[in-house]
């Protein structure tokens, strides 16, 4: 049943990018190969060069995707007003979040797809992978599934590790796995799913939040408006391309942690500083 509901449910991917053609290309052509085959990608560009925009107009041509490229000027980390952009922008009713340096594997948004529940958002997550098989992955790697494969990826610079099995596991063995796992089922920026209408409700994303917790706060938000979180952690699988994170900042963690255990605390869900606002500064 949850395969035939998958297989009707049409997607909005939205991912945000900021200078980084390279890994945006390699991610854009893992989308090229997806089971799930309606869906339209939304970017959210905080203010990159020409050379961005051109690479999306290329792999729109290149790959057939329905990608629409929304850009901002680069004004500092903005990727929460970046966010509620895209949310406006959206086509579909249900939409699927990740990030421009994130390569999907090809059952990702049919995942996404079948695992969708009313009033439920979905947790995912990534497997981080070293900078020398960040720069290995070619658009064949890709292409051809091998970049997902465990051998294929130990002989181009991946550790052992217990991680690894997210890979690996079976389709039983993470609808297992998934039940079983002791991670915090947190709204997951980089690979989550959830209504449009729920994210509407909340608001969106909040704008006072810079790098650092700000997807983990939008889903405490839906939490406390009663969408239930549901992990596909084993089976809804991206990899993640190394980068550097010059825009990590302790003080801005920590201002963005206490925003977040505000909202826990006072059952927050709705801010202030969301999708509203922007439309009135906008003019919407």
């Amino acid at each position: 049943m949850s395969q035939l509901w998958g297989n009707l449910l049409k997607l909005s991917v939205i991912m945000t990018t900021y200078n980084s053609p390279v890994w945006l290309e390699k991610v854009l052509w893992g989308y090229s190969v997806q089971t799930h085959k309606d869906f339209d990608i939304v970017i959210g560009d905080d203010g990159s060069t020409e050379q961005t925009r051109a690479t999306i107009e290329r792999l729109r041509e290149e790959t057939g995707l329905n990608i629409t490229h929304i850009w901002q000027e680069d004004d500092g980390f903005r990727k929460c007003r970046i966010l509620n952009k895209c949310i406006l922008e959206a086509q579909s009713e249900y939409l699927v979040f990740t990030d421009g340096d994130c390569i999907p594997r090809k059952d990702f948004l049919a995942v996404h797809a079948a695992q969708s529940r009313p009033d439920t958002f979905l947790s995912g997550g990534y497997h981080k992978l070293p900078m020398s098989t960040s720069e290995a992955i070619t658009k064949e790697d890709i292409v051809s599934g091998r970049c997902f494969d465990l051998a294929w990826l130990k002989a181009h610079g991946l550790k052992s590790s217990h991680k690894n099995l997210k890979l690996t596991a079976t389709p039983f063995q993470a609808s297992i796995l998934n039940r079983i796992t002791p991670t915090a089922c947190n709204f997951k920026g980089s690979n989550g799913s959830v209504w449009k209408k729920d994210a509407l409700a909340v608001n969106g994303f909040d704008e006072r939040m810079p790098w650092g917790g700000l997807d983990r706060e939008f889903g405490v938000r839906l939490i406390n408006a009663g969408v239930r979180p549901k992990h596909v952690r084993y089976d809804a699988i991206v990899v993640h391309l190394d980068h550097a994170r010059g825009y990590k900042s302790p003080e801005q963690v920590a201002e963005n942690k206490a925003l977040r255990i505000k909202s826990e605390k006072e059952k927050l869900t709705r801010t202030e500083y969301g999708i509203a606002q922007l439309r009135e500064t906008e003019g919407e």
